[in-house]
């Protein structure tokens, strides 16, 4: 179980790594290990002759959807895996690492990665007034706050259950922590993946083709953690009554729904003046497909045919590149070593 049904005294323990939590959590640890990158990995500078070229609107919509992703990318590294990890048993080390290791990628590498290219791409005050309309834009602060939201009541939760033992209670715990699970899903599974859209569709094209692997290291990334965080729910859900998953599953669609309402004006205002909103929307009802049946639940969304070029680049496998252009997603780390004085040592050249 993700998060156990009563309390209980624990002495302090330490993480024995030869004893697995459970079947799959060592795995998950793994997989994030040999994903790990850095925004400082990959250069920029190649993509300026395709951006320098771009009409205005479409720099516009493009900027605007990577700080969409920067915005649900700081809160879910700031709160939304923390949160999640706290709520675990205490004797759930290995996964609380997992889940401290995803929050950390989260920020620290996704979110400065798309900062990385603004700096790349925009000046300054452009950068500055792209983050004032995201503070500004009506519908990401809704969907934020929807998100935001479920971790709050969590982080209350977890607070009662370790300060305000009077108050706790298990099952009220549980179904909280669970809505937490079940909303960073979403965030991981369906909003990423619809605000991919754009970078996938100019890197399918062979443009913007630095960005685009950035956003394929990315996707690598989010996979897991949708999956991971995925079933964890999956395994708390198990644990209530059937009155109790009934009631659960209207709360998620009713939250699905109220979501996708407010995903759909944002997509319109990012993507109107570019005449791609039709397509992007159907890109994001398929990923919201995809979250509910990370947390094992049925499609909602009708199936529809989305767009060739961008379902192609959620495709992650090992690509091969030439080392003068982009990294790629398989890419061996550089090894280095530190010079030393004698490097500088050179034997006088002998003269015959």
């Amino acid at each position: 179980m993700a998060v156990k049904n009563e309390l209980k005294a624990l002495k302090y323990q330490g993480a024995n790594w030869n004893q697995p939590d459970d079947e799959y959590t060592q795995f998950f640890y793994e997989q994030n290990l040999s994903q790990f990158w850095r925004p400082e990995d990959i250069s920029m500078q190649s993509d300026l002759n395709v951006w320098n070229v771009l009409p205005n609107e479409v720099k516009l919509a493009y900027a605007r959807n990577l700080l969409v992703l920067t915005f649900l990318d700081t809160y879910q590294g700031d709160i939304g895996m923390p949160v999640v990890s706290r709520a675990i048993d205490e004797e759930f080390h290995q996964r609380k690492a997992v889940l401290n290791f995803m929050a950390a990628m989260e920020n620290a590498v996704h979110a400065k990665s798309y900062s990385n290219i603004f700096m790349t791409y925009m000046q300054t005050g452009e950068i500055d007034e792209l983050f004032k309309w995201g503070e500004n834009q009506k519908n990401l602060q809704n969907i934020m706050e929807k998100i935001v939201g479920a971790y709050k009541e969590l982080d209350k939760e977890n607070y009662i259950k370790k300060y305000d033992t009077k108050k706790y209670n298990a099952k009220r715990f549980n179904e909280v922590a669970w809505k937490a699970m079940a909303a960073s899903v979403f965030l991981e599974t369906w909003l990423f993946y619809s605000g991919f859209y754009y970078p996938l569709f100019f890197y399918g094209q062979g443009k913007l083709m630095q960005a685009g692997e950035i956003i394929n290291l990315i996707i690598r990334d989010e996979s897991i953690h949708g999956v991971y965080v995925g079933r964890l729910a999956q395994e708390l859900y198990e644990t209530f009554d059937n009155n109790k998953q009934e009631e659960l599953s209207q709360w998620l669609h009713e939250l699905l729904d109220s979501l996708y309402k407010e995903q759909s004006e944002l997509v319109h205002e990012v993507y109107g003046e570019v005449d791609l909103a039709h397509d992007v929307n159907i890109f994001v009802r398929y990923n919201a497909n995809k979250a509910l049946m990370n947390l094992g639940f049925d499609p909602y969304f009708p199936q529809e045919e989305v767009n060739p070029v961008v379902l192609n680049g959620l495709n992650t496998e090992t690509k091969t590149m030439d080392n003068f252009s982009m990294k790629g997603n398989g890419y061996q780390k550089m090894k280095s070593e530190a010079l030393k004085d004698t490097d500088f040592i050179f034997e006088r050249p002998k003269i015959k």
